[in-house]
């Protein structure tokens, strides 16, 4: 008679979605994994709708990029500042009717 072998879990948990209700009920453990094991997933009518994740990880992912300080330093310093447009146009007249 052969020994069964013991499958031990994996030490990496598998994160199962968070339903919505479940999500408000247990917002509090929500955000503790969301900080501690990763980002968490939250499905309504069980499809995949938002994610959680930490703050830090979502800046990195936006990479939020420090604005101008001013309008017109932007364009002061776009690629495109230096070229010329031709804005000029035909007048519009407008067109003849009969009544």
């Amino acid at each position: 008679m052969r020994a069964k072998k013991s499958i031990k879990p994996s030490t990496k948990q598998q994160h199962q979605p968070w339903q919505l209700q479940t999500a408000k009920a247990r917002f509090s453990e929500l955000f503790r994994r969301a900080r501690t094991e990763g980002p968490q997933v939250v499905t309504r009518q069980g499809k995949e709708q938002v994610v959680v994740l930490p703050a830090e990880q979502f800046a990195q992912l936006t990479k939020r990029v420090r604005q101008p300080k001013s309008l017109v330093r932007f364009f002061a310093d776009s690629p495109l500042a230096r070229v010329v447009l031709d804005v000029s146009r035909d007048p519009d007249t407008g067109r003849e009717i009969n009544l």
